[in-house]
């Protein structure tokens, strides 16, 4: 009997392995603009970031933030799962369903988003501190700037690997006749 999560994997690979909508991302080129707008989804979170941390507290931001918010999850979450089905989920699934090549693949792809993930960590910690010594002993990060940093961070953080994965990607070879 079939646990409810090997039920889940089971599902999720299928839905992985599906020919349907193969036209959004069977080219190089359309996996690049896919992954190019999962990274503007996430430019919007970064801009509510600095929005936030700007304007906090006030109503025009937290309305700012909202719109930014939505239309960044209007953007990111249907280029997610497309960039998820175009990889065929190396990033996502367990190793167990994935070959060697696949592994390999995916261990350089994190290594890649690693190092992305730490730079940005970097500049983070360098605007963090600059603003925080610019403006005094007695400045504190707004609250709202808090919240939307880490979830940009998280979102960030998340799908590197994918964009990366997807970029990366080689056109399947041409059919020989």
């Amino acid at each position: 009997m079939n646990t409810w999560k090997e039920s889940w994997r089971q599902t999720r690979a299928e839905v992985l392995e599906r020919q349907e909508g193969r036209h959004w991302y069977s080219t190089r080129g359309a996996r690049r603009l896919i992954a190019a707008a999962v990274v503007l989804s996430l430019v919007l979170l970064w801009a509510d970031v600095a929005l936030s941390w700007a304007d906090a507290p006030s109503e025009d931001a937290d309305l700012s933030d909202f719109a930014l918010l939505a239309l960044s999850m209007v953007i990111y979450f249907p280029a997610v799962t497309l960039l998820n089905i175009a990889t065929r989920g190396v990033v996502e699934m367990s190793e167990r369903n994935l070959d060697e090549r696949q592994i390999g693949e995916r261990l350089r792809t994190v290594a890649v988003a690693h190092q992305v993930t730490t730079g940005i960590l970097a500049v983070l910690y360098v605007t963090a501190l600059v603003a925080g010594s610019s403006r005094g002993p007695d400045y504190s990060m707004p609250a709202d700037a808090i919240v939307s940093m880490a979830l940009a961070l998280l979102l960030t953080h998340f799908v590197l690997p994918l964009i990366v994965s997807a970029w990366r990607l080689p056109d399947p070879p041409d059919d020989d006749d």
